[in-house]
């Protein structure tokens, strides 16, 4: 039971749900250090997301992606906040939902929407996207995230009080 308190916690969900707000407020809680895997790949290529997708393409940012998850989440005492689009790959899901314990922050598709205009200029994937087409995206990613230990409504509710709920939760479930 021990070792699972000490797992790393990571976060996933669609783009601009809050993985980072969340998660740095649940690192800080909790006396963990916080890492969003974006901005690590970031500071490795010295641009953001969206020059390393135009310059070196989405292919290379994945293999990039896969690795320092890998490495990360399989490290103790960890808050990570993973990317969209990194749940996608298997064995992304394999390795985070064996060796850390994976939380899933759900928002409702027309909560999110009000978010879209904060967001959409540093995500690649939503540019030149119809509001049809992000809708499309959004619930395809839905099925991906249903692959988790703990799953947080985040509808209509204030980033402390998910926190302090994810954190009741956890210590119930670890």
């Amino acid at each position: 039971m021990n070792n699972d308190r000490e797992k790393s916690i990571v976060f996933i969900g669609f783009m601009g749900v809050g993985k980072t707000t969340i998660g740095k407020l649940v690192a800080e809680k909790l006396n963990r250090e916080f890492i969003d895997i974006d901005e690590e790949i970031e500071k490795e290529y010295g641009m953001k997301v969206s020059e390393i997708f135009n310059k070196i393409g989405e292919r290379s940012f994945r293999e990039k992606e896969k690795s320092v998850i890998t490495s990360l989440c399989e490290q103790k005492n960890k808050v990570l906040s993973l990317g969209g689009g990194a749940f996608l790959q298997r064995e992304i899901r394999k390795v985070c939902l064996s060796a850390s314990f994976v939380i899933f922050l759900d928002l409702s598709f027309d909560n999110w929407k009000e978010r879209i205009s904060q967001i959409i200029e540093s995500r690649p994937i939503l540019q030149g996207k119809s509001i049809d087409e992000i809708k499309e995206l959004f619930y395809k990613r839905q099925e991906i995230y249903s692959n988790h230990h703990l799953k947080v409504i985040t509808d209509n509710q204030d980033p402390e009080e998910i926190a302090k709920l994810i954190i009741n939760k956890l210590t119930i479930l670890m």
